[in-house]
């Protein structure tokens, strides 16, 4: 398995909103990575499913029968989180920021703006 570069990435600025409803543009975001992951995937099952044809291997059988080593377990939960990570990059990132905007002097202005009602 190819090991991505873990870059962190982000974009400055205000992002741009393409939908009126809360949380939609992120939505579509975790949507398109999916929709572009399931593509690679089908690509890449197709080729094995052919490659394994024309050498006449029963592929759908060693699936069904195979079982993983603690290593394969491994790779697969590195996969996986990374994968997650990148599906919800935009709300990671809006929770970073929101974060960062929670100061001692933003909290002290918020409790005298409720306390001036």
């Amino acid at each position: 398995m190819t090991e991505r570069p873990h870059v962190i990435r982000h974009a400055r600025g205000k992002r741009p909103e393409f939908y009126e409803t809360p949380g939609l543009d992120e939505a579509m975001s975790m949507i398109m990575v999916l929709a572009s992951e399931l593509a690679t995937l089908r690509d890449r099952l197709d080729s094995a499913e052919r490659v394994a044809k024309a050498n006449g291997i029963d592929l759908a059988a060693g699936i069904e029968t195979m079982e993983l080593d603690q290593d394969a377990l491994e790779s697969r939960e590195a996969w996986r989180q990374d994968f997650l990570g990148r599906l919800f990059y935009l709300t990671s990132k809006d929770a970073a920021e929101a974060a960062e905007a929670q100061t001692a002097e933003a909290y002290r202005k918020t409790i005298a703006e409720v306390a001036e009602g």
